[in-house]
Order: C-alpha cells, then sequence, then structure tokens
C-alpha cells in the first residue's frame, strides 16, 4: 500500500467515524444504522464495511476517538511544570468536566456510552488505564520530590482513580448527580490529604 493510499484510507475512516458521531447524537446510536452513514457519505454500505467490519466496530472507533480526547487532556496537564497536587487537582477536575459536559446533558451520547459498557467493555477498560497511569506519573513526580508519600505509586493511583469514580464514570456521575455525597473539590482534598507526608499535609493549590 502507497503512502497515498493509506492517508486516504486513513482519511475514509476519519469521515465515517465523524459521521457517525453525528447520527449517533442526533438519532441515537440504536437507531441509526450503517446505511444512514454511508448514505451521509454518498459511500454504498458495503464501502462503509470496507473499512469497518460492523456497525459494533464502528461505535468502538467513535468511543476511542471521545475517550482520546479525555485522554490528551489529561496527559497536557500531567506534563506541566506545576507542583504535583495542583497537576493531580487540574487532572482530576478536567476529567470530571469534560464527562459531564460531554455525556451527561447529552442523552443520545449517554446511551452510546451505556452500550460501550454492555458491548465494548475492552475500550473502557483501556481508557481506563490510560487515566491510571496518567495519574500514577503525576504521583511518581510527587513522590520523588517528597510532595506525596506513596511507596506503591501504581496502588496509590488504582485509589485515587477508585475514590474519584462518582465523578469520573459517566453512569455513576448521572445517577449521583442528585443524591447527598461529597463534592468534587471535597473529594479530590481527600485523594491529597491521603497522599500527604505523614504529619503534613498536600497543601490544596
Amino acid at each position: 500500500m502507497t503512502l497515498v493510499s493509506e492517508h486516504i484510507e486513513h482519511d475514509t475512516r476519519e469521515r465515517i467515524l465523524v459521521v457517525a458521531e453525528r447520527l449517533f447524537r442526533e438519532i441515537g446510536y440504536q437507531k441509526t444504522t450503517v446505511a444512514d452513514i454511508a448514505k451521509v457519505l454518498r459511500m454504498s454500505p458495503a464501502n462503509v464495511y470496507r473499512f469497518f467490519d460492523s456497525k459494533k466496530a464502528i461505535h468502538e472507533g467513535v468511543a476511542r476517538t471521545l475517550m482520546g480526547g479525555v485522554e490528551d487532556a489529561a496527559q497536557i496537564i500531567a506534563a506541566k511544570p506545576e507542583s504535583a497536587a495542583a497537576r493531580l487537582r487540574e487532572l482530576m477536575t478536567t476529567v470530571h468536566r469534560t464527562n459531564s459536559e460531554r455525556y451527561i446533558g447529552d442523552s443520545k451520547l449517554h446511551e452510546m456510552v451505556e452500550i460501550a459498557m454492555e458491548e465494548s467493555w475492552e475500550v473502557c477498560v483501556a481508557h481506563m488505564l490510560v487515566i491510571t497511569e496518567t495519574i500514577a506519573a503525576v504521583i511518581a513526580d510527587g513522590a520523588a520530590s517528597g510532595e506525596f508519600e506513596a511507596p506503591d505509586v501504581p496502588l496509590a493511583a488504582m485509589c485515587a482513580c477508585t475514590a474519584m469514580m462518582r465523578f469520573f464514570h459517566p453512569q455513576m456521575i448521572a445517577q449521583c448527580a442528585t443524591k447527598p455525597g461529597p463534592s468534587l473539590d471535597q473529594m479530590i482534598d481527600f485523594v491529597l490529604a491521603g497522599l500527604a507526608p505523614r504529619g503534613g499535609s498536600a497543601a490544596r493549590k
């Protein structure tokens, strides 16, 4: 395959995903057919199937794109030249805010997330692994500088993500929105306190 043909194939795959996401948002994942996607692109359904072997594969591609946006934002924050506590707070706040804005106010997109949880769990697992590893990198920086006390960084990152699940998981964000519980900042304060060196506390930045 030549570079030109590879570029054309990549461009076509991206166009299919962009149109699919738009239709999933407009009419819902369940009601959208491959024929609908093909019609908007002025392609035949058979041509769409050349790039994605099923509607589920298209759905997984859209989910990866949406989740990839959150991952990119988290990694940019993790690389900032700020204190580990400040980066961790901003990272956790951004993941929560992005998932809230993207999925909770959009019932059609929320439906897509629910289906991803049921049918494409491996995509969700891979996404949470990236977020956990990004948080681990920030915790490792804090541990190296003495800002955090975390003898087992991977475990600390998993504990932090578990503590934040109510604020990270789209379905839990929706279900817990009207239920009593700590605020986002209170939960982040709790996580930072757990990471603080014994006898001190990670200052709120």
